[in-house]
């Protein structure tokens, strides 16, 4: 077994990932703090073809020497938009057309491997603050939110990782079929 060198891996340019046929689904980033889980949901999106990440409150912008460091690049493939508030981004994204999810641990939330994905739905998934979690305040405004099963004493994920494998769910099941 030989390792593929990067040359060989037949990645897109930069220029072909923006021009290229995204999946329907945006990262909103409510309040998150560490630059170096920015740069790696950015990373994650470059990596799954997601549409874009809404950026909001205390999330920091590119362009960051720490937030650089993990994304190694993906600011620039990865469309992004700042917003004041994670409401504002919401109700953007809810006028056009995209249903709002949580990645939250709610009274209603349904399991990630039992989440319908529809093909006719456009999605926008929530990701919160790396202590506090999604704010009650943006919960109350999605259309549901999604839990991903965890059977240790720890009741939370690294929120690069809660991305990782949310978008990676998103992803295969877009890849089906196509």
């Amino acid at each position: 077994m030989k390792k593929l060198l990067n040359e060989e891996l037949n990645r897109k340019t930069i220029e072909e990932f923006k021009i290229a046929g995204k999946y329907p689904v945006m990262v909103v980033l409510d309040n998150v703090r560490s630059l170096n889980n920015i740069g790696s949901v950015f990373r994650t999106c470059d990596a799954f073809l997601v549409e874009g990440i809404c950026l909001c409150g205390i999330t920091a912008t590119p362009p960051h020497r720490e937030i650089s460091k993990t994304a190694l690049g993906a600011t620039e493939s990865v469309s992004w938009q700042y917003f004041d508030t994670t409401a504002g981004a919401i109700s953007t994204l809810h006028n056009h057309g995209y249903r709002i999810y949580a990645v939250e641990q709610t009274v209603h939330s349904a399991a990630l491997h039992e989440f319908s994905i529809s093909r006719e739905e456009k999605y926008a998934l929530v990701f919160g603050h790396e202590i506090k979690g999604v704010e009650q305040e943006v919960v109350n405004r999605c259309d549901g939110a999604i839990e991903i099963p965890q059977h240790g004493p720890k009741h939370s994920l690294n929120i690069a990782v809660s991305a990782g494998i949310v978008l990676w769910e998103f992803f295969r099941f877009y890849q089906k079929g196509f």
